[in-house]
């Protein structure tokens, strides 16, 4: 019914009804208030307006009054708060088994990279019925994936990854819009999400030449000559990176992390900044020598290191590409 009401938008996503309901209730919970307010405003100026011969009477406190509008006010605002939270974390939390997409933004455009290789701009393709997790980061200033039809907005940051996701509930082509101001073109930086049927979107996966984004990164983990330091066989300066992805790890100043997007990625740029325990910082920066659509290749390609044989076959691999053409760099993820 929502759907057919001009002012309202499109609601094609799971977390867009859980959205607008909140909504709802806040516009309903305000405009009762309000009303409220300006029927007793009209109402007490009616009822204790000015009359010649009348005296002013002091009127006394009433106890059960204050409670009152005290008590009722505090349970709507908890109910608003708890609501919010629900739906805050529900929003900001990415199922376990969701399809990722790289996002990079720039002026003014948005890149975008799928784990299985396609790469778009300003346009990102989705099956329907799947949830997506968008791993997100800017090559220069502030921007906000803002998609109004899955009622989902992220600031995108410079320097480190932002998450959201989605689960789209309908085919169709929705609008993509950048919700942060970024420049004198700020407005021309629009696209498109193009929710398909399973099958046709299987269908335009099966039409990408270039293979998964693991595999790019693979390459570039071997090139960069990180292989020769990070060694499954746990012989090499850095430590193994098979399996750390999503894993504990503990630093040299005696914290723990865990190894995510932002750790990989702040190690790839920044290795110094939170070193392995055991482990000397010989690692040189990367910053300024690899893109961001680089970086995303490499985080791919560590996270798709597991825990089993396969993992170290690859790393292995990646190794022996390296030996005879290039030299040592003594690289380390920290």
């Amino acid at each position: 019914m929502l759907n057919n009401f001009p002012l309202w938008p499109e609601q094609a996503s799971t977390l867009a009804h859980r959205v607008d309901a909140l909504y709802i209730f806040l516009l309903v919970i305000t405009g009762t208030m309000a009303l409220l307010v300006c029927t007793l405003v009209i109402f007490f100026a009616a009822r204790f307006r000015h009359r010649p011969g009348v005296r002013a009477e002091q009127i006394e406190g009433s106890d059960a009054l204050e409670i009152t509008w005290s008590v009722i006010p505090l349970f709507i605002f908890m109910a608003i708060f708890v609501w919010g939270a629900v739906v805050y974390f529900r929003e900001r939390t990415p199922p376990a088994d969701s399809t990722e997409v790289y996002v990079v933004a720039k002026q003014w455009m948005w890149k975008v990279e799928h784990a299985e290789g396609q790469r778009e701009i300003n346009e990102l393709h989705v099956p329907v019925g799947r949830d997506v997790k968008l791993i997100m980061t800017s090559q220069d200033v502030i921007h906000s994936f803002y998609i109004p039809a899955f009622r989902i907005k992220q600031d995108v940051l410079p320097g480190r990854y932002t998450v959201e996701w989605f689960h789209a509930t309908k085919p169709g082509v929705y609008h993509l819009f950048c919700a942060e101001y970024c420049g004198t073109q700020h407005s021309g930086m629009v696209g498109s999400i193009v929710v398909m049927e399973p099958a046709q979107y299987e269908a335009w996966v099966s039409g990408n030449p270039s293979g998964p984004l693991s595999v790019s990164g693979e390459k570039t983990f071997a090139e960069l000559g990180c292989s020769t330091c990070h060694r499954p066989d746990m012989q090499g300066r850095g430590p193994n990176l098979q399996g750390v992805y999503g894993k504990s790890v503990q630093l040299e100043d005696g914290r723990t992390v865990t190894a995510d997007e932002n750790y990989l990625r702040e190690c790839i740029l920044d290795p110094g900044s939170r070193r392995v325990k055991g482990y000397q910082p010989i690692m040189p920066t990367f910053q300024g020598l690899v893109t961001d659509e680089q970086i995303n290749e490499l985080v791919a390609y560590i996270k798709s290191l597991g825990d089993n044989q396969s993992g170290a076959k690859t790393t292995t691999r990646a190794a022996s590409q390296l030996s005879g053409n290039a030299q040592p760099s003594g690289n380390q993820v920290q």
